[in-house]
């Protein structure tokens, strides 16, 4: 009698790991190398991230978005690798959306968290997606962090991806409570800012996002802090005198002598 196999088949792993030993290094991912902060002031709450993604040591994309749609009134900032956080918070939208449709009532941020959090509970952080989750409801501002394993937390101000540290240094010193909207948008661009400058995985531009009841603000490109040094004028008009001329000889129509065979026209072919 044969004792059948379980549920699980580990013939791949034992085929990378043969590969590996070999010396074959397996194909890599893009990830977000990121720099994302949240913070709640006295009307809503900002969202803030940087825009460069990365596939090892290549920049692979200079101004991805990487503060994701939710709902009406929740945005999700994503770090880890760029696929999974994208496909992560769209799935959770098409759920609340769904669920806006059958209830007829707008979702709560509360929800988005539980759903997000089941989610990667169930892959044991193999989906790699770090998320600050922000968002306005009818219960006042909300902001929580979620883990790749599936934990939570919820913070009156976070930090997550590769320049956390940074951006957490910054909320440190000079966060306060009951912030207006002016002094929070300030604080989270330099909280970015300082992940931008200080983290090799972060750069390029700095993207906010402002979620107030009823409204969200969503702005590209605030601050341009690689931007380029130069103009290129197209097409590129050069000025008298760049390349010097050897010699120069003017032909006037004139001196051109046209020939009696030159303007003869071929006999169209009608058969």
């Amino acid at each position: 009698m044969t004792v059948p196999e379980g549920a699980f088949n580990f013939d791949l792993c034992k085929r990378n790991a043969y590969l590996e030993g070999r010396g074959i290094k397996a194909p890599g991912f893009t990830k977000t190398g990121t720099t994302i902060a949240g913070i709640i002031f006295k009307d809503g709450v900002v969202l803030g991230a940087d825009t460069r993604s990365t596939a090892g040591s290549t920049v692979a994309d200079k101004n991805c978005e990487k503060i994701h749609y939710i709902a009406p009134n929740i945005y999700c900032c994503g770090a880890g690798t760029a696929a999974d956080t994208e496909n992560v918070t769209g799935m959770i939208a098409s759920h609340l959306e769904l669920h806006r449709y059958g209830t007829g009532r707008g979702s709560r941020v509360v929800t988005a968290l539980t759903l997000l959090k089941s989610h990667l509970f169930k892959y044991q952080g193999h989906v790699s997606a770090a998320l600050v989750l922000g968002g306005v409801d009818l219960n006042g501002p909300h902001l929580f962090t979620v883990y790749p394993h599936g934990s939570t937390d919820s913070l009156p101000y976070c930090t997550m991806g590769s320049g956390s540290l940074n951006a957490m240094a910054v909320f440190e010193a000079s966060y306060q409570e009951d912030m207006t909207q002016q002094e929070a948008e300030a604080l989270v661009a330099r909280a970015i800012r300082s992940g931008i400058y200080n983290d090799l995985g972060s750069g390029s531009n700095v993207d906010l996002c402002i979620i107030t009841k009823g409204k969200v603000d969503y702005k590209r490109n605030v601050e341009l802090l690689m931007g380029k040094t130069f103009s290129r004028q197209k097409p590129v008009r050069y000025a008298p005198g760049t390349a010097p001329v050897a010699r120069e000889k003017l032909v006037t129509l004139k001196d051109v002598a046209v020939l009696p065979g030159d303007l003869t026209e071929e006999a169209m072919d009608t058969s």
